[in-house]
């Protein structure tokens, strides 16, 4: 027999961090996916980091760009986070 269906429980302030550091986090998140785009579209207009004219060669490359894209946003990327953070903390 199915059980009861319950509400899932809240999740607490430790595990979801503080305002600042989910704003932070989805900021530098975001800056990375522009990255990983701009880099997609470098490679498939110009061929960098190889043809990855074969599936696996493609999938490694769009693994290889996508964790270039996390580092360069976590070390200030193009700065983009940043201005993010500023503006979502500005009061009104």
């Amino acid at each position: 027999m199915i059980g009861k269906i319950t509400a899932a429980p809240a999740v607490s302030q430790d595990r979801r961090g503080t305002r600042a550091e989910r704003v932070n986090e989805a900021a530098v998140q975001f800056e990375a996916l522009l990255l990983s785009q701009m880099l997609k579209t470098m490679r498939e207009d110009r061929g960098w980091l190889g043809s990855g004219d074969d599936s696996e060669g493609a999938s490694m490359l769009e693994m290889a760009e996508e964790h270039l894209a996390q580092v360069l946003a976590s070390g200030g990327g193009l700065g983009l986070a940043r201005v993010i953070i500023e503006g979502l903390n500005r009061k009104p």
